[in-house]
C-alpha cells in the first residue's frame, strides 16, 4: 500500500480527465481480474467471477479527484481558472497546481496575499488566477481548456501520511488492494473505478444502470470531526478505523447491508466507527436508486483536512478498511436479500 497510494495520487485525473488515472489502475488490476471493460463515460470495471452461487456485489470507487480548467488567458500571462468540483477559497492562496505536461503554477487573487494578511473577505473565484511564471502569453505553457490538480508532495509521517488527492485515491487503492488479497468468494464481484463523483455522481449512476446489481458499497475518504475545535458534529476519530455510515445528507444507507458490514468488522475484530455523515455525500447517493434500487451502502476511510492541498490520513485506518472490505466480500451475505 505504501507503494500504490503515491503511484495512485501522482497520476492526474480530475473530473471528465480521468485517462491516465484509469490506465495506472487497469495495469494495477490486470492480474487479479477476470474481466475488465470500460463504458462510454469512462468508467473503469474489473470483475472478479465468484463460484456463482453468491450475489452480485457491485464496489464504487471514483478515480477523478478535484482541479481546475483554464477559463481565459490574460495578456500578462495569468490565468483565470474555473473550479472542477467543490473548492474551498482558504485553502486556494499559494497552493501549488500541477497540469498533466508538467507545468506548474501558483494561485493567488486579485490583490495577493497582502489583501489576505490584513483581512479581506476572500473575492469571488472569479478573482482568482494561475501564475505560471510566463511573462506574457507567447511563453505560456497552457492553455484554454488545460486541467490540473494541486501539487503537494506525499509525505510519510510513519503512522500517518500527507497525501493531496487522498479523496478518492486512498479509496481506489483499499478496492485494488482488496481484489488482490478476494480469494474464494462466492460473489460476483465488480469493482467499478468511476468517473466524475466530484461534479455530481454521474459515472456511478451510469455504472449501476448497467450492472444492476444485487447490492453495491461505495469506498470513498469522510471528514473527520476530531480536529480541535472542530464545528464538525461527527463521530469519527482519525485512526479508529474504517467508518460505516448510518446516513449523508443525500441518502440513507441500507439497514441491512450497513449492518453486515458492522457484523463482519466484529467477527473479525477489526475497529469501526458507526456515524451520521453531515457533509456532502458519495456515489453511493447515485447507485441506491438505480432502476428498481440497489441495496447500497458506504464504507470510508477517515481524512483530516478533505477537499485541501494536504489531506492526511492513517495507515491503519486504510489497512483496516482493506481487511473489513475483503472479508465483507467473502462472508456470506444471503441474510442481506437483493
Amino acid at each position: 500500500m505504501k507503494t500504490l497510494i503515491p503511484k495512485l495520487v501522482d497520476a492526474i485525473g480530475p473530473s471528465g480527465f480521468e485517462e491516465a488515472i484509469r490506465e495506472l489502475i487497469r495495469k494495477e488490476t490486470a492480474a487479479w481480474a477476470d474481466e475488465t471493460w470500460t463504458d462510454t463515460m469512462g468508467n473503469l470495471y474489473v470483475r472478479k467471477a465468484g463460484d456463482g452461487s453468491g450475489k452480485r456485489v457491485m464496489v464504487a470507487a471514483h478515480m477523478d479527484e478535484i482541479g481546475v480548467i483554464v477559463a481565459q488567458v490574460e495578456d500578462n500571462g495569468f490565468l483565470r481558472f474555473a473550479n472542477i468540483g467543490t473548492l474551498a477559497p482558504k485553502t486556494l492562496l499559494g497552493a501549488r497546481v500541477r497540469f498533466a505536461n508538467g507545468a506548474v503554477g501558483v494561485i493567488s487573487h486579485d490583490g495577493g496575499a497582502r489583501a489576505e494578511i490584513i483581512g479581506s473577505k476572500l473575492p469571488d473565484l472569479h478573482r482568482w488566477y494561475i501564475d505560471v511564471g510566463a511573462t506574457g502569453k507567447d511563453d505560456l505553457p497552457v492553455q484554454v481548456g488545460d486541467v490540473g490538480v494541486f501539487a503537494h508532495p506525499f509525505v510519510d509521517l510513519g503512522r500517518r501520511v500527507i497525501v493531496g488527492g487522498a479523496d478518492n485515491r486512498v479509496g481506489c487503492a483499499v478496492a485494488i488492494e482488496s481484489l488482490r488479497r478476494l480469494q474464494n468468494s462466492s460473489h460476483d464481484v465488480i469493482m467499478v473505478f468511476t468517473v466524475q463523483e466530484e461534479i455530481g455522481n454521474r459515472g456511478a449512476r451510469v455504472a449501476a444502470y448497467q450492472l444492476h446489481p444485487d447490492l453495491a458499497l461505495a469506498i470513498d475518504i469522510t471528514p473527520t470531526g476530531d480536529a480541535p475545535k472542530s464545528e464538525l458534529t461527527m463521530a469519527v476519530d482519525l485512526g479508529k478505523g474504517p467508518a460505516i455510515p448510518v446516513a449523508d445528507t443525500r441518502m440513507i444507507s441500507h439497514p441491512r447491508v450497513r449492518q453486515a458490514l458492522v457484523d463482519v468488522a466484529r467477527q473479525h475484530d477489526i475497529p469501526h466507527q458507526v456515524f451520521v455523515l453531515t457533509l456532502g455525500g458519495t456515489d453511493a447517493s447515485a447507485i441506491e436508486p438505480a432502476r428498481s434500487g440497489v441495496m447500497t451502502a458506504n464504507l470510508m476511510v477517515p481524512c483530516r483536512y478533505v477537499h485541501t492541498p494536504s489531506e492526511l490520513v492513517d495507515w491503519q485506518d486504510v489497512e483496516d478498511s482493506v481487511r473489513l472490505l475483503t472479508a465483507f466480500l467473502q462472508s456470506d451475505l444471503s441474510q442481506v436479500g437483493g
